[in-house]
């Protein structure tokens, strides 16, 4: 057996590790995401083995070139392991200057010399885990070599040489010492070479690593006495490519690599805003994001962009709700309700997963960190159990889970990320509209999302949400599929919960959470995330009750003349108003509508030298001071108030953290009680983080693949012009697309083509304008640079076309 791991690495910068698996045929199934930040060659993968002693050894590796990538894109390939020497580790350019010059000697004869300036390197390889190189110059011909070495540069893998060596190519013939070659022949210059080879001055007795070397003739500087040049370094002629290559084994993988240009936002604006107004376009399904969902092979292709553009433009609610009530209204049976993989799941899996990382974070990972580390035995089917396991202790484990990860997800409510509140809230009402015979169908739309398609599946697989570096190992997986499994089943509220089990064993461990209080806990839960504090659904849905009990509060000072004192009162907090009366059941003394809490703060304790209080504050600077009756309930107030108002549209930015009395802010010491607030609101919760998105690369990708499947754009094109002229039963190869008004859907993809068609000329003139300004042998594009090669030949094999 090995103990094997395998590392990701960008030329020979490791960016990711495995874990380590004890195999001689190691499966890893971890997946890895990166944003790639700097210019590479290769992308590689390194396989070691760890002995006893913790020591890694190299077996063998896959370096992929960077323009192969695109061959390997998204299929599943094996690649045969290669060796690793000193010559398959070669990376690097260095940076040449020289001169080939007449020197006219005493006696009137011309000789040859030959300046070479070695000015600096770049990109070295950096050999276990040191590099202090130094360059040797070698100028060789058939029958002398004369050789002379740069200083070490210490600790650097870009060194800065900046060195002049003199060689003499050609001396007179009088000079006639035995130790000198005569060379009067100038074809004996063109079969010389200067070489500059780069090693790493090691410090062990096996001498120096090799880096990599450069080998110019001569000849090519006749024609131009100066030249000076980038070169990429090559491995050593021998290569060892004499020796067969043993079987070192190989490595399956799957790389996807994009890469997008993108120009600067001007270049987007037709496009982009023809995308962003998809959500007022009537009927949905004739607007340009729709449209990319109908042509592109796989939903999902579309979802990713869409959504992470309208998240950034801040237009994903209304977006997601206008293709959500489209799909409602085309579903038939309440129960099939957004269980196809259609563009609306896509994108609200999209959704969640970006908007939703921080949420689970705080909810599940805790807990699943828990499950991985301490192994508890869950296994429950009789058949699986191991020697020594008893089936009811483990029963015992499983459910003490279950009932853990039930209760976190179920009190999580006030943390769901506003954006996933607000999709749920249109769904819900879109599903309640459409279904009004079923009462069950507002939770069953919502559960369908937050169960099925986020809790249930980070459960499942927590290296794919980012809750644990790599995937788990078989037992802990096990026990987070029967939890995934159970807490799937309790969320999608079915009636008869025993028989949605194939297993008997999970129907009897079900029958533990048949109790009505798993139920209302769902609903509850499921009424917190898809309630929304705006106004105008009022006259649709009940109130939800979010919290209540008693607090203590100061007077308003809604009276004239009355007491600014201290009462006890009942607090009652719905998705529509924040009330207090006297007692539990009394008719309210105040309400507050949600929208009218502009902010809600912590109040500092000298105020009125009271712990735990805190202000909701509404129009006209008016505020209502509470006092909690702990510091738990103060938190939970305040996280729940600033949950149910943070869509309010004129929240405040600025708030007072201390009270108003005799006559100023005990703050800021300003007299008018009307002063703008002088410390910044905290910004709601850290569950509604904005995300890092750029808007115009984004719009490149979907430019990228309205122009992939300009041939579908095509016909779907078609599919409306037959649509409209002929009403009769559709033709085989345009009923795939959903097309509901022919006439508004042809206008976009008019626009749409048009649009792409002028960003691929753009992108054609920037190749060719690129192309023109292009040295090689320049910084960017060093000799040897085997993708710029491929890149010449292209453009002019089109230019010879155009011509």
């Amino acid at each position: 057996m090995r103990d094997c791991y395998c590392t990701v690495n960008l030329d020979q910068e490791e960016v990711f590790r495995t874990k380590i698996v004890k195999s001689l045929c190691p499966f890893y199934g971890e997946d890895f995401y990166c944003e790639i930040p700097r210019t590479f060659r290769h992308l590689s993968f390194y396989i070691f083995d760890r002995d006893v002693f913790r020591r890694d050894s190299i077996i063998g590796k896959v370096a992929i070139q960077k323009e192969d990538l695109q061959k390997y894109h998204n299929r599943d390939t094996w690649f045969q392991l290669q060796h690793v020497d000193a010559d398959s580790e070669v990376q690097g350019k260095v940076h040449l200057e020289l001169r080939l010059s007449e020197v006219i000697t005493d006696t009137g004869v011309v000789c040859h010399k030959l300046a070479t300036r070695v000015l600096e390197c770049q990109g070295l390889p950096i050999v276990n885990g040191q590099c202090d190189p130094y360059a040797t110059v070698t100028l060789a011909g058939p029958s002398r070599s004369e050789a002379k070495k740069t200083k070490v540069k210490k600790k650097t893998n870009n060194p800065h040489f900046d060195e002049v060596f003199y060689f003499e190519v050609t001396r007179p013939s009088s000079y006639n010492k035995k130790s000198h070659f005569d060379i009067e022949d100038v074809d004996e210059v063109d079969k010389m070479e200067i070489r500059v080879d780069l090693w790493n001055a090691s410090n062990l007795k096996f001498g120096d690593e090799f880096l990599g070397e450069l080998r110019l003739p001569l000849k090519f500087l006749r024609q131009s006495s100066s030249y000076e040049a980038w070169y990429f370094l090559q491995p050593r002629d021998n290569g060892n490519k004499s020796l067969k290559p043993d079987d070192l084994g190989s490595l399956r993988l799957n790389v996807v690599y994009t890469e997008d240009h993108v120009f600067s936002s001007d270049y987007y604006s037709p496009l982009r805003d023809l995308l962003l107004k998809s959500a007022d376009v009537e009927p949905v399904s004739a607007s340009a994001a729709h449209i990319l969902g109908e042509v592109c092979r796989e939903k999902q292709e579309a979802a990713i962009p869409l959504v992470r553009l309208f998240l950034h433009y801040g237009r994903i609610v209304p977006f997601i709700s206008a293709i959500a009530n489209a799909e409602v209204k085309r579903t038939q049976d309440p129960n099939t309700i957004f269980r196809g993989n259609s563009l609306t799941s896509k994108c609200i899996d999209e959704t969640m997963k970006l908007a939703g990382m921080h949420y689970l974070q705080v909810t599940l990972k805790p807990i699943i960190d828990e499950i991985c580390q301490v192994h508890k035995p869950c296994e429950i089917d009789p058949v699986k159990l191991k020697d020594g396991e008893n089936l009811e202790n483990n029963r015992e484990n499983l459910r003490q889970y279950v009932d853990r990860i039930f209760t976190v997800i179920t009190k999580s409510g006030v943390s769901c990320p506003t954006v996933m509140c607000d999709i749920f809230f249109s769904l819900r009402e879109s599903a309640a509209k459409r279904f009004q015979g079923d009462p069950d169908v507002r939770y069953t739309a919502v559960s369908s999302f937050i169960f099925l398609r986020f809790f249930a599946p980070a459960i499942l697989s927590p290296n794919l949400f980012q809750l644990t570096p790599h995937h788990p190992d078989p037992q802990t997986s096990r026990t987070l599929t029967l939890i995934s499994k159970t807490i799937q089943t309790l969320g999608s509220l079915s009636k008869s919960k025993s028989a949605n089990f194939k297993e008997s064993y999970m129907a009897t461990f079900y029958d533990y959470f048949n109790e009505q209080k798993y139920a209302d806990a769902v609903k509850n839960f499921l009424d917190l995330i898809s309630s929304s504090g705006r106004r105008d659904h009022k006259s649709i849905e009940q109130p939800i009750l979010l919290k209540e009990g008693f607090m203590i509060k100061r007077a308003q000072g809604r009276k004239r003349f009355g007491m600014k004192n201290f009462k006890k009162r009942w607090f009652r907090l719905t998705n529509h108003e924040f009330t207090y009366q006297k007692s539990k059941g009394d008719h309210p003394l105040c309400s507050i509508p949600i929208e009218n809490i502009l902010a809600v703060e912590r109040l500092e304790e000298e105020s009125f030298k009271m712990k735990n209080m805190f202000q909701v504050i509404q129009p006209e600077r008016r505020v209502l001071y509470i006092q909690a009756n702990n510091c738990v309930e103060a938190k939970d107030w305040i996280d729940i108030l600033t949950k149910v108002s943070q869509c309010n549209k004129k929240r405040l930015t600025v708030y007072h953290p201390s009270a108003y009395l005799n006559g100023h802010w005990l703050c800021c010491k300003a007299t008018a009680d009307n002063t703008p607030g002088c410390t910044p609101c905290t910004g709601g919760l850290p569950a509604n983080i904005q995300l890092d998105i750029d808007g115009d690369r984004e719009t490149e990708r979907i430019y990228s693949l309205f122009n992939l499947y300009m041939p579908k754009l095509e016909k779907m094109q078609e599919a409306c012009g037959s649509k409209s002229v002929y009403d009769g039963p559709e033709e085989e190869e345009y009923s795939t697309f959903i097309i509901d008004d022919p006439k508004e859907t042809y206008k976009t993809l008019k626009l749409i083509i048009e649009g792409v068609g002028t960003l691929e000329q753009e992108h054609a003139q920037y190749k060719r304008d690129k192309f023109k300004k292009t040295k090689y042998g320049s910084q960017e594009h060093p000799i040897g640079d085997k993708s710029f090669q491929t890149y010449i030949r292209q453009q002019s094999e089109i230019s010879a076309h155009s011509i």
